[in-house]
């Protein structure tokens, strides 16, 4: 099978996206320079020789193009995330922008034979009409969306300039196993589940009846790896996402019903910078061209989670220390 590489490899949803591909059976190189990835969210893999891990900066061009020689597929998931977009915006630009426009031209000196550019819901802003498809508006509202939009454009520009093959896909909120619960990469379902587990009231940011479209994460990554094999989709972008719209307020009561915490209820703080707020995507163009649906509820998919870090072996309450922030952002930026 093909020699595939995955970029964040070692991050949360770049460790499922390594995960499928190996049940498929390629080979994987995993590129990533641990400042957000986590090597044991690869220890599953550490005895098998068809994986190989390398830490490297997807800013760094030789070492980018050394690396991806002979690859057949290149999944860029490489990523500073969100929230560290709203106080260090500089540093964000830099990766997902410049390091996108790197990891492209090093595809392209290497002559890898497939670019599928992992970009994010964030980039179409607050809905305009829904369900969002893929020719919905993109109005991105934070550094971070803008910079995951820029990358979008610089991938499809080799497409159009050089013949690179590139596939845009456009993920939702995805959440599972290894997600962040700690710090700026931290998401809503981990940080909402440690402080119910530490029986602290949930913290919403704003009213909570913004909306997201949460999508378990090997959903996410079967529909990434699916988009990646798709001649069709070749200089189109796809979103990958389950097509239903939840409100936080209604995660927070699932999650406070799955722990046996109802008498807790949440309690509200002021709403995030550059909050959108509603997200619901089309995915009309996932079933007809990949045959993906997400099968996983979002009910269904938080019992797994709290499954999953029930039998981990982790301390909610130390878990719970590394929270410390106001409204995603640090309290000393």
């Amino acid at each position: 099978m093909g020699r595939m590489v995955v970029t964040g490899g070692a991050g949360f949803i770049g460790s499922h996206v390594v995960d499928r591909l190996v049940e498929d059976d390629h080979e994987v190189l995993v590129i990533d320079d641990f400042s957000v990835g986590r090597v044991e969210n690869l220890d599953q893999h550490a005895s098998n020789p068809r994986v190989t891990v390398e830490q490297a900066d997807v800013r760094d061009r030789e070492a980018m193009t050394r690396l991806l020689r002979g690859a057949d597929t290149v999944f860029h998931l490489a990523v500073q995330c969100l929230r560290v977009s709203l106080y260090d915006p500089l540093l964000v630009h830099d990766v997902n922008a410049t390091g996108t426009l790197i990891t492209c031209l090093a595809a392209l000196d290497s002559g890898a034979k497939r670019f599928v550019y992992v970009s994010s819901s964030e980039v179409y802003g607050s809905a305009i009409s829904v369900p969002m498809n893929e020719d919905h508006p993109l109005r991105p509202v934070t550094p971070y969306a803008a910079s995951k939009l820029a990358g979008e454009v610089y991938a499809l520009s080799f497409a159009t300039m050089h013949g690179l093959p590139v596939i845009v896909v456009r993920p939702f909120n995805t959440y599972g196993p290894r997600a962040h619960d700690e710090g700026p990469s931290g998401e809503v379902i981990p940080r909402l589940v440690i402080q119910a587990l530490c029986d602290v009231r949930p913290t919403i940011f704003g009213d909570g009846e913004q909306t997201r479209d949460f999508i378990w994460v090997e959903d996410t990554a079967l529909g990434i790896v699916r988009a990646g094999a798709c001649d069709e989709l070749l200089g189109l972008a796809v979103n990958i996402a389950r097509g239903e719209e939840v409100t936080v307020n209604r995660v927070a009561d699932i999650i406070l019903r799955s722990l046996g915490r109802e008498r807790l209820g949440a309690t509200h703080a002021p709403e995030r910078p550059g909050d959108v707020r509603r997200h619901v995507a089309g995915t009309g163009l996932a079933r007809r061209l990949l045959g993906f649906t997400s099968t996983v509820s979002i009910d269904e998919g938080i019992r797994r989670y709290v499954d999953w870090l029930r039998k981990s072996d982790f301390d909610p309450r130390a878990l719970l220390a590394e929270q410390r922030q106001v409204n995603w952002l640090p309290e000393t930026p």
